[in-house]
């Protein structure tokens, strides 16, 4: 398997330690080579890209099943930058996938798919995700080290992602951001577990107070169900609801942080799907049941 790393960055406007790999051919294997010990994977689980750089890295933002039974992790898009492999199926075992903190595991996964950012230091505006089609050997896991996600968000009513085909699902609508609305976000990363208002809904992307640091990109994001109990000390800081998005950057703006909405990349795998059925990675995304 070859795999050429060029450089690597970190964008002092992204919330990432951007990985900028260029992926070469090689020989597939999709099968294990021998059998491993079963693996729990979650979300908010830091990823790396390269063995030898584990401090390059983002984090899974939610796992689960696709339409056509595969496991499947999601990501941010900007996490890795290689126009050649870029917003296609990439069907080859050629983007392993490691969990930062056991390397030697080997691979929980590989990259079927992701957006490039296109020049963009937080990641295309719409598209900024990656799916990763995880291992046989590891089981999905709906809870992470705070939030239990609860399934897929679902907006009745809400303004339809700019990625939806028409009619729009409930789960491709959008949180509500004006003053009216009081949509709050729980966010799990480096920093611990945060909450707050979301602010501003710049086509699917949500400003939120919410914080996050390098290497969280991808990261988890729930949507704080009216009347649940917030994370707190009482609790263990921890929260449950349904998955929402994923962290996407940092701007120059107040607040600075910023997130894909799960509405946009729900979206835009249902409509790649119907324009090349059953050949898209991800599609009909559901999150995990798996405790």
């Amino acid at each position: 398997m070859l795999r050429r790393t060029l450089f690597r960055r970190l964008s002092g406007l992204a919330a990432a330690m951007a990985v900028t790999t260029a992926l070469g051919a090689g020989t597939v294997h999709a099968a294990e080579q021998e059998p491993r010990q079963e693996k729990r994977v979650h979300n908010a689980m830091q990823i790396a890209f390269d063995p030898a750089r584990p401090d390059a890295f983002c984090t899974i933002g939610a796992v689960g099943n696709d339409d056509y039974g595969r496991k499947i992790a999601i990501s941010a898009g900007h996490c890795l930058n290689d126009p050649a492999y870029a917003d296609r199926e990439i069907r080859e075992d050629i983007a392993p996938v490691y969990h930062r903190q056991d390397i030697g595991y080997g691979p929980i996964g590989y990259v079927r798919w992701f957006k490039d950012p296109e020049g963009s230091m937080t990641g295309h505006l719409t598209k900024d995700y990656m799916v990763i089609e995880l291992v046989p050997s590891v089981t999905p896991s709906s809870q992470g080290p705070h939030l239990k996600q609860t399934g897929v968000l679902e907006v009745p009513g809400g303004t339809p992602s700019p990625n939806a085909l028409s009619p729009a699902l409930n789960s491709e609508r959008l949180l509500g951001a004006a003053w009216f609305n009081n949509n709050e976000l729980v966010v799990s990363g480096q920093l611990g577990v945060w909450y707050g208002r979301i602010t501003n809904n710049d086509r699917g992307v949500y400003q939120a107070h919410p914080q996050h640091k390098a290497g969280d990109s991808g990261g988890p994001t729930i949507w704080h169900v009216p009347g649940s109990a917030y994370p707190s000390e009482a609790n263990g800081f921890q929260a449950q609801g349904p998955w929402a998005g994923i962290t996407k950057g940092m701007i120059i703006s107040y607040p600075l942080y910023v997130y894909t909405s799960s509405a946009n990349i729900l979206a835009d795998l249902r409509a790649r799907d119907e324009a090349d059925p059953a050949d898209v990675f991800g599609a009909g995304f559901e999150v995990t049941t798996n405790p």
